[in-house]
């Protein structure tokens, strides 16, 4: 093993100590006043939203493979394909950032605009990386490998572990998947982010946070999806 991936071997252990810690008080105490709210709301109403989040995410997936370029990585080192996501990932950021504070500035109404919206530019960016790593994204497996990297970097503490799991090992475990969970898929994100983004309705104020917190969001994505993609690489 060359220098490089030795050290890119370290640094993936280091994540998935991170990833699998159990998350701080403040969090796991946030994730039950949700759970208890998420407990009064009626089936139907949480049916509505999971389809309306299951066809938005599989048209953004349906629109991301048809613009990402597959083949600009051939032939890359490790280390190339980690500089080039890194570019990418800084691209992808100030889009978010950009769009955070624009829908922020405006309140209520366009912060409620910047879900849809900023879900598409994460989507995007997970397809770019896994042509990066030479992944094919035509492939059922690859588009569902993409989601459980998203369920992965936006998910509390029980339902993360599962994730990390499945994807550590993948060649067993795609086998036996035949589709996301879409209910749990819904529910984790937006149990993840509501806390982060509420604060973004508010007009004027909002700009500020819709752009910190899609800059954080965007980081944490970035950094789950090169590590899971560097799992896969060097087990090539």
């Amino acid at each position: 093993m060359i220098a490089y991936e030795i050290k890119v071997h370290e640094e993936i252990i280091d994540w998935q100590k991170r990833i699998l810690k159990r998350s701080n008080f403040f969090n796991r105490m946030s994730k039950k006043a949700q759970n208890k709210i998420n407990g009064m709301i009626p089936g139907k109403v949480h049916q509505v939203i999971t389809d309306s989040i299951k066809n938005m995410v599989k048209a953004t997936l349906f629109g991301s493979n048809l613009t990402t370029n597959k083949t600009k990585s051939m032939g890359m080192r490790l280390e190339e394909r980690d500089h080039l996501l890194k570019e990418k990932l800084s691209s992808y950021r100030k889009t978010a950032v950009a769009e955070g504070a624009g829908t922020g500035a405006g309140g209520i109404f366009l912060g409620l605009a910047d879900f849809p919206l900023l879900l598409s530019i994460k989507m995007k960016f997970l397809f770019d990386a896994a042509a990066v790593y030479g992944f094919n994204t035509d492939e059922y497996e690859e588009r569902l490998f993409i989601l459980h990297v998203f369920q992965l970097a936006f998910s509390n503490d029980e339902k993360r572990r599962e994730t990390f799991h499945i994807i550590d090992h993948w060649e067993e475990t795609k086998k036996t998947l035949v589709d996301m969970d879409w209910y749990v898929f819904q529910q984790e994100y937006r149990d993840y982010i509501d806390l982060v983004k509420l604060a973004q309705l508010i007009p004027g104020f909002g700009a500020i946070v819709g752009a910190y917190a899609n800059y954080n969001l965007l980081d944490q994505l970035g950094e789950t999806a090169m590590n899971a993609y560097r799992m896969r690489y060097l087990r090539k």
